[in-house]
């Protein structure tokens, strides 16, 4: 009499090494997050990490003010509110000169500086194509889009915008003007006589050269806005390069083309097994020149808020600055066809 053996077959599932790398990889990712996405996930706003880089400036604004409202040297010096500044025979500090050599040879020429800091980073590190190499990728083409971008605002602001720069037409619009002629000489009072009335009116480059002064009127705060404008480019290039965990890029939050928000780590192209991006760890030249600028030029905003300019111009030339970097670095993330067109750094 035979005998029937009924077997029964378990099966055990065991999980693939993939499916185990991913959960072991995202497990690290959550607990080694250096920043978080921003409110309600809105790609139109900047993440945490962002955010407390942004609060810098207005933070540093602030504290020079109350500084120089405060410490009783900046207190009984005399200050000029034509040039925003204090008289050079009792200023209170070498810095509240407008002839300190740092002064004069970064602020003055501060976009050399940035310009300088911000090539040197984009040409030798390797996120953005192969260091020391003149290969124009995507990511280099980007980049200096955003560049041009920035020192198209620059320019206009500062420099010429379809005539006079916009600073200089503001100022004449709030009622200021050229006064206080100084050089009476022969040549002097010839070039006045040349000049045009739109050049009378509007250029403060003009006004200084033939002697004059401007008085009046609303100056926005140049200096405020380039330091900030610059270096707070140098700082949203670099941060997602630098940052060596998955960070800052995946905090940032964008808009796809079908409507979708999604982390800015969906349109990287640079991922590997695991959606783990590969960031280069290098601080070669470019990251520590474009470090020093930006932190030279944090320097002298706080020089410049302490010593330099009203609250409201250097309110003014924050909120200038602002725009402009809002409009080159956030705006993309929620905006597809912008995007495509100046991208985003890292990705």
């Amino acid at each position: 009499m035979t005998t029937r053996r009924h077997v029964t077959k378990v099966e055990i599932p065991i999980p693939s090494s993939a499916n185990s790398n991913s959960k072991i990889n995202s497990n690290l990712s959550a607990s080694n997050k250096l920043d978080l996405p921003p409110p309600n996930n809105s790609p139109f706003l900047p993440t945490v990490l962002e955010s407390l880089l942004i609060a810098i400036y207005p933070g540093t604004l602030l504290l020079g003010s109350i500084f120089s409202s405060l410490h009783p040297a900046t207190r009984n010096a005399t200050y000029n509110a034509n040039s925003q500044s204090y008289d050079p025979r009792d200023a209170p500090s070498y810095f509240a000169k407008k002839s300190n050599l740092f002064n004069v040879y970064f602020v003055k020429i501060g976009w050399f500086w940035i310009t300088l800091a911000f090539f040197l980073f984009t040409f030798t590190h390797s996120s953005l194509g192969p260091p020391l190499r003149p290969a124009l990728t995507k990511r280099r083409l980007q980049a200096c889009l955003r560049y041009a971008c920035i020192t198209a605002v620059w320019i206009a602001v500062t420099q010429w915008f379809f005539g006079p720069p916009i600073i200089d037409r503001g100022f004449r619009w709030t009622g200021g003007k050229c006064e206080l002629l100084y050089d009476d000489s022969y040549a002097a009072r010839a070039e006045k006589a040349d000049m045009s009335d739109a050049e009378k009116a509007f250029t403060h480059a003009a006004c200084k050269t033939i002697g004059g002064q401007w008085a009046g009127g609303h100056d926005i705060s140049g200096h405020v806005f380039l330091l900030i404008l610059g270096s707070a480019t140098l700082w949203l290039e670099l941060l997602p390069a630098m940052l060596k965990m998955d960070g800052l890029r995946e905090a940032r939050r964008i808009m796809t083309s079908d409507g979708l928000v999604r982390g800015a780590a969906y349109e990287t192209e640079d991922t590997v097994e695991g959606n783990n991006m590969k960031i280069p760890e290098e601080t070669h030249i470019g990251v520590k020149v474009a470090l020093f600028v930006a932190g030279m030029s944090w320097w002298m905003l706080l020089m410049t808020a302490a010593y330099f300019h009203t609250w409201f111009e250097k309110f003014t030339g924050l909120l200038v600055a602002f725009g402009a970097v809002y409009a080159v670095y956030f705006l993309p993330r929620g905006v597809p066809a912008w995007r495509q067109v100046v991208g985003m750094p890292g990705v």
